[in-house]
């Protein structure tokens, strides 16, 4: 099943702001705290959806699972397997064997194995190959805490599947929420012997939350949520050596897909991280993010534990980075990654070819911003790239 994509209308979005400094390489984290003025998410404002987890403490990371009220279609369950792999034209029946994929995330869902089954076999995707560990490497002693990363959990290890059903995928589930802890289980996924590490969580305006130390391993594609406050910089999605995934909204008319801006990812200007080298637009002098994208609203997933009885549907850019983690390993080439550099090096017309570029929508834009590409898609000032939605969304894996 393929499907093609055209250009969709803007969607107007109700600004929201979160804050745009982030630490430098190589120490913790310091991110500006947001201010009262700026305004709360679209998805919140407008009762759209409803966050997963509880809110983070200070210092913590937070999972950007957001699990909607309603479906937006008024259908049950929301995108599937078939819709990601058609939308995006991925090699999914074909290719990914032998291919690690860690999801790290905290605390523990009991049920993720057999959930993950259900879902598999509901979208008719092969048997999972799936291992669950704790930070330290057991399988076993699985940690306590907040059941609202189980909903985190499911989403992460179903989206894989759905973008890469023959790839192998372990779960590493930290102890907490804490820096110290995430950043073991992040390095535990390494000597495990992951390809790629998918991260759905970030830290939004906290002081030594993230290290850069626990994402630069060379021959590991680190991939990090863009975040669910619209515009926007934290951690670790910030680092030059992480994968910055925005997200879209996906449409679909006959067998026609169809994408624009999701008006509530992150990406922005982390003015306090040195600038790549591999980077060369002329509007931010720090770190430049998002680097690509995927759908994050409106999504499948089956999940039993936590109160929750079967399917839900879900939203956020904690959907859009397990899929781009799927495509990477799709193309086979995760040990061969330097953070974003793939698509910021690649030539216009790969681009064109191997990228579906995203020209209607915004994050939400500073004043001092305006319709600036680092919040708005389609704006030409850096040719085709928007810091919503990056170089855009997969078409096949070519640019992966």
């Amino acid at each position: 099943m393929r499907g093609t994509m055209k250009r969709l209308v803007p969607i107007v979005p109700t600004i929201a702001l979160a804050a745009c400094n982030a630490g430098s390489r190589s120490v913790p984290w310091t991110i500006s705290q947001p201010t009262a003025q700026q305004a709360i998410p679209q998805w919140q404002a407008q009762h759209l959806a409803r966050r997963a987890c509880r809110e983070a403490a200070h210092g913590d990371v937070q999972c950007e699972a957001l699990i909607l009220n309603k479906s937006p279609h008024g259908k049950e369950p929301g995108w599937g397997a078939q819709d990601i792999e058609a939308a995006y034209n991925l090699p999914s029946a074909t290719r990914g064997s032998g291919q690690v994929v860690a999801i790290v995330d905290a605390y523990d869902n009991p049920r993720v194995a057999k959930d993950l089954a259900k879902y598999r076999s509901h979208f008719a995707l092969p048997k999972a190959k799936f291992y669950k560990y704790n930070q330290d490497g057991e399988q076993s002693n699985y940690p306590k805490g907040d059941v609202g990363w189980g909903v985190e959990i499911d989403l992460d290890v179903e989206m894989v599947s759905a973008s890469c059903p023959n790839c192998t995928i372990y779960l590493v589930e930290a102890n907490s929420t804490d820096a110290s802890d995430t950043v073991t289980a992040e390095d535990q996924a390494v000597k495990l012997g992951a390809h790629i590490t998918s991260n759905s969580f970030e830290c939004y305006g906290f002081t030594g939350c993230n290290e850069s130390q626990g994402f630069e391993t060379p021959g590991i594609t680190y991939v990090a949520a863009a975040g669910d406050k619209a515009y926007g910089i934290g951690a670790p999605m910030a680092l030059a050596s992480v994968v910055s995934v925005g997200g879209t909204l996906l449409s679909k008319s006959g067998s026609t897909y169809g994408e624009v801006v999701w008006p509530d990812t992150g990406g922005g200007c982390a003015t306090q991280v040195a600038k790549p080298s591999w980077q060369h637009d002329p509007g931010c002098t720090g770190r430049t993010a998002n680097d690509v994208a995927a759908v994050a609203w409106n999504l499948a997933e089956y999940d039993t534990y936590g109160g929750y009885t079967g399917w839900v549907i879900m939203g956020g850019t904690s959907a859009a980075t397990p899929i781009v983690a799927g495509a990477f390993a799709l193309a086979g080439n995760g040990t061969k990654q330097d953070g974003g550099k793939t698509f910021w090096t690649l030539k216009s017309k790969k681009i064109q070819k191997d990228l579906h570029v995203i020209s209607s929508g915004n994050d939400g834009c500073p004043p001092s911003l305006g319709g600036s590409y680092l919040c708005t898609a389609g704006t030409t000032q850096f040719g085709t790239y928007s810091g919503p939605t990056g170089w855009g969304t997969p078409n096949d894996v070519g640019a992966f």
